[in-house]
C-alpha cells in the first residue's frame, strides 16, 4: 500500500522538481563537447527529477506524484524564464508536464505487471526522457534566435538523450534501489514503533 505524504513533504518534493528544473534549463545553455558531439551540461541534472518522480509514485502513489508536478509546473517555468529566457522556460514546462505524467502512468502500469524492483523505472524513464528531451530541444532551440542552439538542436537533442539513458542506467537506477531500500526501511521500522500503541 503506497503511504501518503504530508503536504509539507508534497511542498518540499515540488521545490526540489523547481530547484532541480531551474538548473536544468540555466546550465543547457553551456554545451561542451566528447568525441566530437555536442552536448548540454543539463544531461546531468535533469534526471534526479525522474529519480525523485519514480520514488514517490512507488512509496506513495500516482495521485500524490501528480499533485507534486502540478505544484511545481508554473514555479518552475517563471524561474527557469527568468534565468534563461521565457521561450527556454515554457518549453521546459511542457516538456516537463508531459514527460513526467507520461512517467508516472508507464511506471505504475509496468510495476503492475513486472515486480521487480528495477522494471519500472528504468521503462518508465527511458520512455519519459525521449518524449522529455525532443519536445524541449524542439520548442525551445527549432528557429531559435542563438544561432548555435538553432543549428544544433537536433544533434545536442541527441547526443544529451543517448547520456541521460547511459547515466538512467549507470548512476541514477542503482540510486534508485539503494534509496527505495532506505526509505522502505525506515517506514517499516516507524511502523513496528507504532503499531503496538494502536492495540
Amino acid at each position: 500500500m503506497p503511504r501518503t505524504v504530508s503536504l509539507p513533504l508534497t511542498c518540499k518534493l515540488a521545490l526540489l522538481h523547481v530547484v532541480v528544473i531551474a538548473l536544468a534549463n540555466y546550465t543547457v545553455q553551456f554545451t561542451g563537447n566528447v568525441f566530437g558531439h555536442h552536448f548540454t551540461y543539463a544531461m546531468f541534472v535533469f534526471p534526479v527529477v525522474v529519480l525523485a518522480t519514480d520514488l514517490t509514485v512507488r512509496l506513495s502513489g500516482q495521485r500524490t506524484a501528480r499533485i507534486i508536478v502540478a505544484l511545481a509546473y508554473i514555479p518552475a517555468i517563471l524561474l527557469s524564464a527568468w534565468l534563461a529566457d521565457w521561450r527556454i522556460g515554457i518549453a521546459s514546462g511542457t516538456a516537463y508536464l508531459t514527460g513526467q505524467l507520461l512517467d508516472i502512468s508507464i511506471f505504475q502500469r509496468v510495476r503492475d505487471r513486472y515486480p521487480a524492483w528495477w522494471t519500472a523505472p528504468l521503462v518508465s524513464t527511458l520512455l519519459a526522457n525521449v518524449i522529455d528531451t525532443y519536445i524541449f530541444y524542439s520548442a525551445a532551440f527549432y528557429r531559435s534566435r542563438d544561432a548555435f542552439m538553432s543549428e544544433h538542436w537536433v544533434g545536442l537533442a541527441n547526443v544529451d538523450l543517448v547520456f541521460k539513458i547511459i547515466i538512467g542506467i549507470v548512476l541514477f537506477l542503482p540510486a534508485y534501489g539503494v534509496l527505495l531500500a532506505f526509505m522502505q526501511s525506515r517506514m517499516q521500522r516507524h511502523q513496528s514503533r507504532i503499531t503496538p500503541e494502536d492495540h
